[in-house]
């Protein structure tokens, strides 16, 4: 079989570095015929490595939907806000679509996009990477065994890391829901999504709290500076120093300021980007830490907690059954038997490819989806990201507003009455398999 064609919108940190390099490795699957970059360097770049003619390369998605259909595939990885016009036109012209979450920060767009994408009798895959991991397959798989009876409650924590919260939530693309998305959206939306799978049950109402608790000019300490670099009183003494993080173990994670990784252009590159401000004095305004609690149709329950205040970058679960107990972290689940006392612990081969071979894995089941398509919905479509997307906008709604309890179904209906979309259709609880 020949490989499947794709154009990348976006060769960011997502497009470039997470998905696109299936195609290097499995050139037999996939080949990347186009590129749009703003960034000449980055795209460049990308065109070089995956042998793309210069006028296959362009400065805009606009330029690339001008053009006849040039593949098999769109994959979609620009900014959060930067989701929906390409998307619709991309489907509008006949391409399966790959799309980065979140799918938008307006929930209008994302039913749109999810509508789009039946009438085009086209994929629309959202990259929910975590269902594709070894870890959490291997706890739906013991869940739909009925090893635990039925799910009564689940807790996921979401360690964001001090590190990370810094660097992309406060200094970085995603630290103001103005140009980008909430904290529960762009970062959380993952937790949303693998709740939702996990229970197979409506999510019918959630209450939120959180706040923008540290990451602001009130805790600056005295003698800070607007940079670190700027003669801060006060850098060696901080966790969240740019120069320790990017000149030392965090240096990798330069490539989003510069593609020089010389220590000179890192040093360059934190006088002059928004890596290098002091995370007291830069325009942030998501939460630093968040509390969502979720009511399902069945009557069972799910509390999430994200922090940015942690040492590690990590998920943890535990899953309370009628007839046992699961417990998830890093590379092991446990499973508690109430009647033999049985406890089983499974360790799990964690993939070297991104998010514990969630990215591959993604990558891998879309790929055969598209070439074997004859109409349906993959197993993190549209229909199913809509939902879970529908949780983290209603848990936002109910933070902003005090905690008060919202429910699904009647903030589905508003966000319809204001849609373009089709006014029969509704907002129903429809999980998909793959």
């Amino acid at each position: 079989m020949k490989p499947l064609t794709a154009v990348l919108l976006g060769a960011g940190s997502r497009g470039a570095r997470s998905y696109a390099p299936y195609a290097l490795d499995y050139p037999h699957e996939l080949k990347i015929v186009a590129v749009a970059e703003p960034d000449k360097e980055r795209r460049e770049k990308f065109a070089q490595e995956h042998h793309i003619p210069a006028e296959q390369c362009f400065a805009s998605w606009e330029e690339v939907l001008e053009q006849p259909q040039l593949a098999d595939i769109m994959m979609i990885c620009t900014q959060d806000r930067m989701h929906h016009e390409p998307t619709i036109q991309s489907l509008n012209k006949g391409y399966h679509v790959l799309l980065e979450k979140p799918m938008s920060p307006d929930p209008r767009e994302c039913i749109e996009m999810e509508q789009a994408a039946k009438e085009n009798n086209r994929l629309l895959t959202i990259c929910h990477v975590l269902r594709y991991t070894p870890f959490w397959s291997t706890v739906k798989r013991i869940i739909d065994e009925g090893r635990i009876g039925e799910v009564a409650s689940i807790q996921l924590n979401e360690n964001v890391g001090y590190w990370h919260i810094a660097h992309s939530f406060v200094r970085g693309n995603w630290n103001n829901s103005d140009t980008s998305s909430p904290m529960i959206l762009s970062k959380s939306c993952h937790d949303m999504d693998i709740l939702s799978w996990l229970m197979d049950q409506p999510c019918v109402r959630v209450s939120s709290y959180g706040s923008l608790m540290h990451f602001h000019s009130g805790n600056a300490p005295e003698g800070s500076a607007d940079r670190c670099l700027d003669g801060c009183a006060v850098e060696a003494q901080c966790p969240y120093s740019a120069p320790r993080f990017y000149l030392g173990d965090g240096k990798g994670w330069a490539w989003h300021f510069t593609q020089d990784a010389s220590r000179e252009a890192i040093v360059k590159g934190l006088q002059t980007s928004p890596y290098g401000r002091c995370v007291y004095k830069s325009d942030n305004n998501v939460v630093d830490h968040q509390v969502v609690n979720m009511e399902f149709a069945n009557g069972a329950t799910a509390t999430f907690s994200m922090c940015g205040f942690t040492m590690e970058q990590e998920r943890i679960i535990q899953i309370m059954g009628t007839k046992g107990q699961i417990s998830g972290h890093d590379d092991k689940i446990v499973v508690h038997d109430f009647v033999t006392k049985e406890k089983n612990e499974i360790s799990i081969h964690v993939p070297s490819s991104g998010h514990g071979g969630g990215d591959a894995g993604v990558m891998s089941s879309f790929i055969s989806e598209v070439r074997t398509y004859t109409g349906g919905e993959s197993l993190t479509s549209a229909a199913a990201s809509v939902r879970s997307h529908l949780m983290a906008f209603a848990a936002e709604e109910s933070r902003l507003n005090k905690g008060r309890s919202i429910e699904i179904a009647e903030f589905g209906k508003h966000i319809m009455a204001a849609s373009s979309v089709r006014k029969d259709r509704s907002i129903g609880y429809r999980e998909t398999s793959k």
